[in-house]
């Protein structure tokens, strides 16, 4: 019996050991976890951006194989006919915006770096006209410009960075590569749509008990629901700010409208700060390019747009939405933003969104049982 314990107590002690050197070694090669984790990481991507894709035109393709499928002829190969008539559509967007949208926004920025030095003589020059007393004097414009002029664009451009020039157009094939693959991926993904929620269902029904495994797979689906629905949403709300600011941009002779319109729309996708920060953008633009009366003219017209998106066009699209109090977003969104970046902050109000639903079920749940218990306590008490 001494013995048994003795030989318990030097396997306890042997493990600890184990497990001391263990925490040690993955310690002192965090360095090399790190690197092997981003470069597994790179290889994933593909796939990662393919899960994506698949996610984004999941909701299309199942809807349009829904109306196929109620012809007998096709109704054998609707989801291979959805998945192509949706890809189809896709590309012709994409070629739209190509050889449409994208030229005219990219000589808006080819012309606005060319148009740099002169808005920064402007710039300066408003800055010398100042009085001494003006609260923006109290920043060294001169001295910030001075450092900028002391850095020296040639060591960047040398015989000795060719071999990186070389490795960054290697690599921009690469990326090229990376998304012929994601949208081949994503095809194959599509199509297997139904093969892959059988296996997780399965999976999940495997792990767990039937009431737990039951409770999983309705959270999963409600979680789906509000991701994809805010997802879509915010794209469709993004798009429509964009196109009606471009065309108030462009009546308001705005220089670069269409540059500056599309750019607020995108960052609409973003709730709350996304706007504000795009607009500040494209009046500090205006300003230098129309001057300060169209300036003003410009924000008095965005702001308006934006009341208008906030008000009525947003809540529209969402339909009864997420019903998440605007204290909770904007906490969620700086938070979001704060950890992960532009990921983090368009992520972060539907997650916010599962979490409420997760905590209002939790607590549905406890005060049910807490009056169950009185009810027990009562009828023992009579």
């Amino acid at each position: 019996m001494k013995e048994k314990r003795n030989i318990s107590k030097w396997l306890y002690w042997f493990s600890f050991a184990v497990a001391v050197i263990f925490v040690y070694k993955i310690l002192d090669s965090l360095q090399g976890i790190s690197n092997f984790l981003s470069g597994f990481m790179t290889i994933l991507m593909p796939f990662v951006i393919a899960i994506i894709i698949a996610y984004l035109f999941y909701i299309p393709t199942s809807k349009l194989e829904q109306c196929i499928r109620k012809s007998k002829i096709l109704r054998k190969k609707s989801r291979i006919i959805s998945v192509f008539i949706v890809y189809g559509i896709a590309i012709i967007i994409v070629a739209f915006l190509v050889k449409s949208v994208i030229p005219t926004i990219t000589n808006s920025v080819v012309d606005l770096a060319k148009s740099l030095p002169e808005y920064y003589t402007s710039i300066l020059k408003s800055y010398d006209e100042l009085d001494n007393d003006s609260i923006l004097k109290q920043v060294d414009l001169h001295g910030i410009v001075d450092k900028l002029k002391q850095i020296n664009i040639l060591e960047y451009v040398n015989v000795s960075n060719i071999g990186q020039y070389i490795t960054n157009a290697i690599g921009a094939v690469g990326v090229i590569f990376n998304i012929f693959v994601s949208f081949i991926f994503s095809i194959y993904l599509l199509l297997s749509r139904h093969d892959i929620k059988t296996f997780f269902i399965k999976l999940i029904r495997a792990i767990f008990s039937d009431n737990i495994s039951k409770s999983v797979i309705d959270y999963v689906g409600k979680t789906n629901k509000i991701l994809i629905n805010f997802i879509y949403c915010q794209i469709l709300d993004g798009i429509i700010v964009g196109i009606i600011t471009s065309i108030a941009m462009v009546i308001l002779k705005v220089k670069y409208g269409v540059l500056l319109g599309m750019m607020i729309g995108i960052f609409n996708i973003i709730p709350y700060f996304g706007a504000i920060i795009a607009v500040a953008i494209a009046s500090i633009i205006t300003l230098f390019t129309g001057g300060l009366e169209q300036a003003i003219l410009m924000l008095i017209v965005t702001i308006v747009l934006q009341q208008i998106d906030s008000n009525i066009i947003n809540p529209h699209i969402l339909g009864e939405g997420l019903k998440v109090n605007p204290i909770l977003v904007i906490f969620a969104v700086t938070v979001g933003g704060a950890y992960f970046d532009f990921l983090g902050m368009f992520l972060a109000v539907p997650i916010v969104a599962v979490l409420k639903i997760l905590l209002e079920d939790f607590m549905d749940f406890k005060i049910r049982i807490k009056k169950q218990n009185e009810k027990i306590e009562k009828i023992n008490l009579e």
